[in-house]
């Protein structure tokens, strides 16, 4: 091969990778991933004779593949606000690495029917359809509906998490039961507790950008407040799952991920800048990471 050759064969292979990334960037599959994990929770703690190994990872891998959809879809849509945000001009629809054509639409919504009718031909039709409703309520009424009117965008188009702990339920029994409810809860309290301390952080972006988040409205300091008080509600949405047969394996991590949590948005009530609210955001990740590995633990001893 002549170094012509070698030189050409690298670069190509260093633009297919650098488009890998931007796919991967574009669907949002870090978020994806947390996501298909609380489809994994919500099995975990349904009881009822289990799904198999095969049909649970089939519907996990749904669930990843239309938060992938909704994600992408995400990015298409706002790419006019990501440009304005230091934290996402470098998006690829933003940036301009990818082009905005309507094939990406054509992709997405390929992705997301592919996902539920995986879903249901895995496991059944109640979870395939909590799939589709997760990708709907993050891809139209987050996105298209809310994000640009109402702080209570991230509010509502929280009930994307909910329907993944919902997916995962049903795929073990569709009759509704009190722990994966309980979840659902908990997922639907642990959205605004993440996005707003992030969006304290961000608050003069947000603004910037004409997007109406809880902070720009109120202020940080009373926007702190409303996340102290909402992560009150979640950490003891957290607890209550013991009661409804959960043990000790799960208490303990609930307590250790809550405490944690509360300890963090009161630091951050009582000086929102920007340093302590995105230690607020993190520490979400870290009680909902804890919470979900406790509680697959604990029904697994």
């Amino acid at each position: 091969m002549s170094t012509l050759q070698t030189v050409t064969l690298r670069r190509t292979r260093s633009q297919v990778m650098a488009r890998a990334r931007d796919v991967v960037q574009v669907c949002k599959l870090r978020i994806g991933v947390t996501i298909a994990f609380t489809a994994l929770a919500g099995a975990s703690v349904t009881p009822g004779a289990e799904a198999s190994g095969p049909a649970l990872a089939l519907l996990v891998l749904s669930v990843l593949l239309a938060s992938a959809a909704a994600g992408g879809f995400n990015q298409y849509m706002e790419a006019d606000l990501d440009r304005r945000m230091a934290r996402t001009r470098t998006r690829p629809f933003a940036s301009g690495r990818l082009a905005r054509h309507r094939g990406w639409l054509a992709g997405f919504a390929l992705a997301a029917g592919a996902a539920v009718g995986l879903a249901a031909w895995a496991t059944n039709a109640v979870a395939a359809t909590f799939v589709l409703l997760g990708a709907l309520f993050y891809g139209l009424v987050y996105t298209v509906w809310l994000k640009r009117r109402t702080w209570l965008n991230i509010v509502i188009g929280g009930l994307a998490g909910s329907f993944a702990v919902l997916a995962g339920a049903a795929a073990v029994d569709p009759g509704p039961h009190p722990v994966p409810l309980l979840f659902a809860l908990v997922l639907f309290l642990w959205t605004p507790s993440h996005f707003w301390s992030l969006a304290i952080a961000l608050q003069r972006e947000y603004a910037k950008a004409g997007v109406p988040m809880l902070p720009v409205l109120t202020g940080n300091r009373t926007a702190a407040r409303i996340v102290l008080a909402n992560t009150v509600l979640l950490v003891t949405a957290s607890v209550l799952p013991v009661f409804f047969g959960l043990g000790g394996l799960y208490l303990a991590g609930a307590l250790a991920g809550g405490g944690w949590l509360l300890y963090r948005h009161l630091r951050m009530a009582r000086d929102p800048c920007p340093r302590r609210a995105m230690a607020g955001f993190h520490a979400s990740l870290v009680q909902l990471t804890l919470l979900l590995v406790a509680a697959i633990i604990d029904v697994s001893v």
